[in-house]
């Protein structure tokens, strides 16, 4: 362990990479015992710890006035508080305020409402999942399967309200659902591992699961950091979640917010009586769309706290990676800017240093400290070299939403199927930029709220033409270069928007259209695994080419998808967005062999198989084609059979 003056400069320094085994809090081992507190401060007067044990200030205890030392942290040890107790910290500001914060690096906080920090040490979890460990330190995530399911904690499933007979009184049971209980991250661990498993996942993404005091925030609104949020259990809960889904072979990726924080009094905002871990600067300081402070990432102590942080969950919680929220917000002074005076650099642009340099030692520390861990952009903009490595002057991300492909996919299948020869390269263009970025393709809960419609009622058309694009689109989207990602309730076809309050329709899979939707995603989730073109050349050159991006007339695009241009190992993709049959489309290919159709839209691949002999003349480029039943909005796949 360092001691206080070398932590302290480290810390303020901003290369701090443990920050919370020095600060927040530690409850005493037994009733004679002592529980430390730690907590930086600088600009405050004193610094009181309060809780019911003193009346939350009203009354005093020896000890419950820390002592600040010449760096600005104050400390203090209290006799006989135990696990579980409540306090915060009284701060009197330098300007006079007095306010009372919850401690910035406690494991864990109040249930909503309440805001007060609650004395705990995280367990000593004994943790199962070192072959898991090894086995993602040893993979390259590049030429690795990644199918991410993107998953809300709070409205996946819920419990049962007491007292309501379900099987009886269904009708009740509908009415009160946004009263239906959470679900413990034990319980959710259990149920959600079985269901990945038979739907052939290999990710879970959890929005985030820090501590916050807004459920319609989403989490997105961050109170504190530390805290894993107590809406589902306790720290030891969540360590089981991670431990029983590594346990199923799914990783685990958390939402991470580090751009800008929760502005209620409670938290980060002045909490000294100074902007400590915000802007100075007035115009730089908060985002007015979100309702949120911006993290001022210049600031040593703001680097350590959230580099630290980063590092805490995936070293203390064994998470596989954090999708990083927002990262416009951090590349640039003026994303979501309604300042009148815009913020500039010293050169009179829009960009952030600050935020770029902390987002390559972000990176640089993950790829460092935890191997195999990875990070991911959230990121709309254009800003170059996202997911170039740090060395090479990027940023140092593993992968990077394609943002543009999903606004081009869904705006093209939201078009009556006459008009989309007019559109027809909203489905080509992305691989004019395929490979500038190590892209994930992603179709998130945000395309699922605020009127933007489900997955499935986004497709044109009466509701059985929904359910037929959707099984293309998810052909298409497997397909496609790059890793993938698919928000709860798509690979059934829930028709309701997203609701935070409540629990998924889930009495939909009592309809068989729903019903066989599932069953084809977890089929078309197997054959991706199954397939190694489909993923290991994701970021290669050679790793597709197209057939025929030009048949605009009859909406049909056709490509190759290849183990690194291997010209035995590869699939043949056929993708029918017209509500028209093609009784016998000519589809080019590269090899004289026979081909099978080993997967198609319609039956999930394996009830209607069939072969086809090339015939000697060329199409679409290619020296030889086959004839093929392409039925309305209809895919198939193809893979050659050799007999040599």
């Amino acid at each position: 362990m360092r001691t206080d003056s070398e932590f302290a400069k480290e810390y303020l320094s901003g290369y701090c990479r443990d920050a919370y085994e020095y600060l927040g809090s530690r409850p005493a081992a037994d009733a004679d015992g002592r529980a430390c507190f730690a907590v930086w401060a600088p600009n405050a007067v004193s610094v009181r710890v309060v809780g019911e044990f003193n009346g939350w200030g009203s009354g005093s205890c020896p000890g419950d006035e820390l002592r600040k030392d010449e760096n600005g942290f104050y400390r203090t040890e209290l006799t006989g508080l135990c696990e579980g107790t409540l306090y915060k910290y009284r701060i009197t500001g330098a300007d006079g305020s007095i306010v009372y914060k919850n401690d910035p690096f406690c494991y864990r906080s109040e249930y909503r409402p309440g805001t007060a920090s609650v004395l705990t040490a995280l367990p000593d979890y004994e943790w199962n999942d070192a072959g898991w460990l090894e086995k993602r330190a040893n993979t390259d995530i590049n030429s690795a399967p990644v199918n991410i399911y993107e998953l809300h904690a709070g409205s996946w499933r819920r419990g049962r309200i007491p007292g309501i007979d379900y099987d009886n009184n269904w009708q009740e049971a509908e009415r009160r659902r946004a009263e239906e209980p959470f679900l413990n991250y034990r319980e959710l661990a259990d149920e959600l591992a079985a269901y990945l498993g038979e739907l052939n996942y290999t990710h879970v993404e959890l929005m985030p699961v820090c501590e916050h005091p807004l459920d319609g925030s989403w989490g997105y609104q961050t109170g504190n950091y530390y805290s894993l949020t107590s809406r589902y259990g306790t720290p030891a809960d969540f360590m089981y979640f991670v431990d029983r889904l590594h346990a199923a072979g799914i990783g685990v990726i958390i939402d991470w917010v580090p751009g800008h924080f929760c502005k209620d009094e409670s938290w980060l905002t002045r909490f000294d009586g100074s902007f400590l871990y915000e802007y100075d600067a007035e115009n730089k300081r908060e985002n007015p769309l979100w309702g949120t402070a911006n993290f001022d990432l210049g600031k040593g102590h703001v680097k350590s706290f959230l580099i630290s942080n980063a590092l805490y969950w995936m070293k203390k919680y064994h998470v596989d990676g954090l999708r990083v929220d927002a990262v416009a917000n951090i590349i640039y002074y003026d994303y979501n800017c309604m300042h009148r005076d815009r913020p500039v650099n010293a050169f009179g642009g829009n960009d952030n240093p600050e935020g770029i340099a902390f987002l390559r030692e972000l990176n640089a520390a993950v790829h460092a400290e935890v191997p195999g861990a990875i990070t991911v952009a959230e990121d709309s903009s254009t800003y170059p070299g996202i997911t170039a490595p740090v060395f090479a002057g990027g940023l140092g991300f593993d992968l990077k939403w394609d943002m543009g492909w999903m606004n081009d996919t869904l705006k093209y299948l939201s078009e009556p199927p006459e008009r989309r020869r007019y559109i027809h390269n909203k489905l080509s263009f992305s691989m004019m930029y395929a490979h500038t970025e190590r892209f994930l393709l992603s179709v998130s809960h945000d395309e699922a709220v605020h009127g933007k419609r489900t997955l499935l009622d986004k497709m044109y058309g009466p509701l059985p033409d929904k359910f037929l694009q959707l099984r293309s689109f998810l052909v298409y989207m497997l397909t496609h270069p790059g890793k993938k990602l698919l928000f709860m309730g798509s690979e059934f076809g829930q028709i309701m928007e997203w609701r935070y309050y409540e629990a998924l329709e889930w009495k939909m899979l009592l309809y068989p259209p729903h019903g066989r939707l599932k069953e084809f995603t977890a089929a078309l989730n197997k054959f991706y695994l199954s397939e190694p073109a489909l993923y290991a050349g994701d970021y290669r050159d050679s790793g597709f080419y197209w057939i025929d991006a030009d048949d605009a007339e009859r909406s049909v695009y056709s490509y190759v998808r290849s183990v690194s241009g291997n010209d035995r190992d590869f699939l043949l993709i056929v993708l029918n967005f017209s509500q028209n049959d093609y009784r016998d489309y000519c589809l080019g290919v590269p090899r004289f062999c026979d081909y099978r159709t080993v997967f198609t839209s319609f039956d999930a691949g394996t009830k209607s198989a069939r072969q086809f002999r090339p015939l000697p003349s060329g199409r679409s480029g290619q020296p030889f084609h086959v004839k093929l039943e392409l039925p309305a909005y209809g895919a198939v796949i193809l893979k050659p059979f050799f007999s040599y």
